[in-house]
C-alpha cells in the first residue's frame, strides 16, 4: 500500500503493528525522518535531533512505523506503554481462541458392533466439542489381504456422521493402517467455537466476581457481643471476689468470744 496519496501522507496509526525490532529513540539511523505526533498530527519532516527533542519534550519516545518510506516515517509514542497494551490484546485474544486437537480412534476389520458403536459415539462428541478425528484401521497378519474390509468400515463412520462431518483426508494407507481425517462441518464448528467463547467469557466474569470482597462485612467483632455460649447445663464460672481494699479490716471467721 502506498505511504503518499495525492501528495498527503496516509493515516498511520491507531492499531498500526509495530514489530519486535522496531528501531526506537538513538536506535534509529535516518539523518531526518517525517515525525507524527502523539494525538496523529502531521509535524513534518524534521533532522534526528529535532525529532527526538521533540520526543524528549513530551516525555515519550520516537518509534520508526516505516522505515522503507522516504524518509523514514516515525511517532512520538509511549513505546512502554504500547507494548504493554499490544501484549495484553495478545493474550485476551489468546484467551477466546478455540483450539482444535486431533483425536484418533483406532478400530480393527473385525471390530464388534458394540465396540464400533460406542466409538463412533465417541467420534460425535469430539466433533461436537469442536475437534477433528483420525479413524484408523489397523490389519494385523493376513487381514492387509483384505483392505476392503477396512474401507468399508470408514465408509460406516462416514454415512453414521455425516450430520456432523465431513471428510477432510479421504482413506488411505499407511504401512499396515488405514485412516482418514474427518472435521466437524461449519454449523457444528461455529457451534462449539460459540460455546467455548461463551465458557471463557462466564470464567473470565466470575474470576473478577470472585476477586471483589463483599461490601458492608467487617471482621472486627461489635462492642457489646455476647460471650461464646456454652454447653447446656453448666453452671456459670462465678466472677472472682473483689480484693478489700486497703486499711479495711479483715473479716473474721470465728464467733465473738
Amino acid at each position: 500500500m502506498p505511504l503518499f496519496r495525492g501528495g498527503y501522507l496516509l493515516p498511520l496509526l491507531e492499531g498500526f503493528h509495530i514489530a519486535r525490532d522496531q528501531r526506537t529513540n538513538r536506535r534509529i539511523r535516518a539523518r531526518e525522518v517525517r515525525v507524527v505526533g502523539p494525538e496523529g498530527e502531521q509535524l513534518g519532516v524534521l533532522s534526528i535531533e529535532q525529532a527526538l527533542d521533540r520526543a524528549q519534550q513530551a516525555g515519550m519516545d520516537l518509534v520508526e512505523v516505516n522505515p522503507m518510506a522516504k524518509p523514514p516515517v516515525c511517532k512520538i509514542m509511549d513505546y512502554g506503554k504500547f507494548k504493554y497494551e499490544e501484549k495484553k490484546r495478545a493474550s485476551e485474544a489468546k484467551k477466546k481462541q478455540v483450539v482444535v486437537h486431533l483425536k484418533e480412534v483406532k478400530l480393527r476389520p473385525k471390530t464388534e458392533e458394540h465396540d464400533y458403536e460406542f466409538k463412533v459415539r465417541n467420534v460425535r462428541r469430539f466433533l461436537e466439542d469442536g475437534d477433528k478425528a483420525k479413524i484408523t484401521i489397523m490389519f494385523r497378519g493376513r487381514e492387509i489381504t483384505h483392505k476392503e474390509l477396512g474401507s468399508a468400515i470408514l465408509d460406516d463412520v462416514i454415512k453414521d456422521l455425516k450430520d456432523v462431518a465431513v471428510v477432510e483426508q479421504m482413506p488411505r494407507m499407511e504401512g499396515r493402517q488405514m485412516f482418514m481425517i474427518i472435521a466437524p462441518n461449519p454449523k457444528v464448528a461455529q457451534r462449539a467455537r460459540d460455546l467455548a467463547r461463551q465458557q471463557a467469557a462466564a470464567a473470565e466474569a466470575a474470576a473478577k466476581e470472585g476477586g471483589k470482597k463483599p461490601e458492608g462485612k467487617s471482621e472486627a467483632k461489635p462492642e457489646g457481643a455476647p460471650a461464646a455460649a456454652r454447653p447446656e447445663g453448666q453452671a456459670a464460672t462465678p466472677a472472682p471476689a473483689a480484693a478489700p481494699a486497703t486499711g479495711a479490716p479483715a473479716a473474721q471467721s470465728g464467733g465473738t468470744k
